[in-house]
């Protein structure tokens, strides 16, 4: 009865109930992961959407990022449950299953901490300016905000800690870090392990939120078979490894994530939506927070999308000429009155042997270069705007993917690298979704045909230079 009494569930679309402890009955001393999930850090990303701007063109993407934490959080658990002998047996150092279970979980929990309004797009248009990255700043968080109660905890659903065992922060902000190389990383083997499971090709972060961003937006109720990828899956000594077995069930993962970032992330809508806000924003940062989030802790921790939006609504009331012309503009686009509209797209894919570098459409400016050097002199000035937005299908096929490059073939009983197999290579490297946006569909032909002769032209190159 006491797991009842010390156990709290909550009822996800996705994966059913995803339990967690609860303070009930526990001595004053220890902390239990509801404390975590309720505390004001974690409760604030209620306030900021998965899909970034997506939700404004899919209707039923209204999920947070508190929702994909705790999915994230569940997924952690599942993953030591099928890892956790195999990790022992390659590193013998280490920890207990009850401090790695922890330890995965509350990563998992707070790999997101550190997010602004409209997530990645804040990392882009404001976190760079300081240097940060949601990463950087959430590690920071974790270390200096959380650290004593993180501490604190002492089980997990599942598992204890042992006698002697305290979770360790800075294990913690490791793990939601993205490496930076293996070169001068002083972490133990069995932790840049498990920091593959948060940093690779397949992580608890990106399984969960490709189920449920393709839930969610109503692409897929079950876009790849989770159990199956989860269940071939086991620590070597070369690292995160796939049996056979699980090989189609991991390209199909890959395959699908591909597809939501063309179906929904890239959505041209939704880009037309970042590039007014980008815009917009650049013109508005600084009367929206202070500055640098690290110095300003407590104001970034009240800075969500719900504040930011109801902000900015006010504005044109507020008086000045600089609010009411911002004011206006951010009514314009709340309203979804955006500026820009697709002319043309066409998507260009880099196989192995082919050079992604050398191509005009890998370098947003040199592609805006090359188009309008080849418009007519009428159009030359013509307002446009040019993205490229790239989706890399095979992280790491130069060089191993967080220690995540590997399959086991049972019939030469041997670990080779994924690239050797032929189902992982008929994936390409990485697609690019080329894009003009202009403000009006009047010279849409006169696009499309400078777009088609530049690919024609760039792929003559690439065959050349092979």
């Amino acid at each position: 009865m006491e797991r009842f009494r010390n156990e709290n569930l909550s009822h996800d679309p996705v994966h059913g109930y995803i339990p967690f402890t609860s303070a009930v009955g526990l001595p004053p001393e220890e902390v239990a992961e509801r404390q975590i999930i309720d505390h004001p850090w974690i409760q604030r990303l209620r306030q900021i959407h998965q899909l970034q701007t997506a939700w404004w063109v899919f209707p039923s993407a209204e999920h947070t990022r508190f929702q994909h934490v705790l999915g994230a959080m569940h997924l952690a658990s599942r993953a030591v449950a099928e890892l956790y002998e195999s990790l022992r047996e390659v590193c013998p150092d280490v920890p207990s299953r009850g401090y790695v279970e922890s330890l995965m979980r509350m990563a998992a929990l707070l790999h997101d901490v550190g997010h602004g309004p409209f997530g990645h797009f804040f990392d882009h248009h404001f976190l760079a300016d300081y240097g940060l990255t949601h990463e950087t700043l959430g590690a920071h968080i974790i270390r200096h905000e959380l650290g004593d109660l993180l501490r604190r905890i002492r089980r997990n659903p599942n598992s204890r800690l042992e006698a002697g065992e305290t979770l360790d922060p800075e294990q913690i902000a490791c793990l939601i870090t993205r490496p930076k190389g293996e070169s001068g990383d002083d972490a133990p083997r069995w932790l840049r392990f498990l920091r593959s499971l948060f940093s690779g090709l397949y992580t608890v972060d990106n399984m969960d939120f490709v189920l449920r961003d393709a839930y969610m937006s109503g692409y897929s109720t079950r876009a790849f078979d989770l159990d199956r990828l989860l269940h071939y899956s086991v620590f070597t000594e070369r690292g995160l490894t796939v049996h056979e077995r699980g090989l189609a069930a991991l390209v199909r993962f890959i395959q699908v994530r591909a597809e939501l970032f063309r179906a929904v992330y890239f959505h041209r809508t939704v880009r037309a939506i970042d590039l007014s806000l980008a815009d917009l924003f650049a013109d508005s940062k600084d009367l929206l927070f202070p500055g640098n989030p690290l110095e300003h802790l407590e104001d970034y921790l009240h800075l969500t999308e719900w504040s930011l939006l109801v902000q900015v609504s006010g504005w044109q009331r507020r008086g000045g000429p600089r609010f009411e012309e911002l004011g206006r503009r951010w009514q314009q686009f709340l309203s979804r009155d955006v500026r820009w509209r697709l002319a043309v797209e066409r998507t260009v894919y880099f196989r192995p042997g082919e050079p992604e570098q050398t191509s005009i459409f890998s370098n947003e400016r040199l592609f805006e270069t090359s188009v309008r050097s080849h418009l007519p002199p009428a159009l030359a000035d013509l307002p446009l705007k040019f993205e490229n937005p790239r989706h890399v299908h095979r992280p790491g096929a130069h060089t191993p993917a967080a220690g995540q490059n590997f399959v086991y073939d049972p019939a030469a009983d041997q670990i080779r690298r994924l690239d050797e197999r032929e189902l992982f290579r008929q994936l390409p490297l990485s697609y690019r979704i080329c894009r003009i946006y202009a403000e009006s569909a009047d010279h849409n032909a006169e696009l499309a045909a400078v777009m088609d002769r530049l690919i024609g032209a760039d792929v003559a190159d690439d065959l050349t230079n092979m």
